[in-house]
């Protein structure tokens, strides 16, 4: 007998491939600031919608894997990840009645604090870093397509059959 706990993985699995490719992707200099939170995005879709499968050991996993992928401080990402985990866990029942508006606001203050954090714990590592709030405007940006990636992350779910 298949448990349908255990349906669906697969496009789980693939937003989050999808989202690390979009984050590997090579931008010219100028526009690297302006670069999506893909995977923070996806992760917090998943857990607004499934936070009984994607939750704080998810985040943990994924963050390690775009330490790896992007060469960073191992365990950066994955504590920032683990703190955006937190949030959105503690918050994903107000979450699904929010507009798509509301969401992106939210989406927006999360990550300007992942960033922030980011930020301070590369300088607390000796890691070098531009001077400027530009980096934030990745944080702006997300959230300016926060309601596309939720409207294209719920048909893959819809068309995975995940309930």
């Amino acid at each position: 007998m298949v448990h349908t706990q255990n349906r669906g993985y697969w496009a789980i699995l693939l937003s989050f491939y999808v989202a690390y490719l979009l984050a590997l992707v090579p931008l010219p200099q100028w526009a690297l600031p302006y670069r999506p939170e893909w995977v923070p995005m996806v992760l917090i879709y998943w857990i607004i919608v499934l936070p009984s499968r994607v939750g704080i050991g998810s985040a943990w996993c994924a963050g390690l894997l775009l330490d790896i992928l992007e060469g960073t401080v191992l365990g950066l990402n994955a504590l920032l990840m683990v703190v955006i985990a937190y949030f959105a866990l503690s918050l994903h029942l107000r979450l699904r009645l929010f507009s798509n508006l509301q969401q992106s606001g939210l989406i927006f203050l999360l990550l300007v604090a992942s960033l922030l954090l980011g930020r301070w714990l590369a300088a607390i590592n000796g890691l070098t870093a531009p001077v400027g709030w530009l980096y934030l405007m990745a944080a702006l940006s997300s959230a300016l397509i926060w309601p596309i990636i939720y409207w294209l992350l719920h048909w893959l779910r819809r068309a995975a059959g995940i309930h």
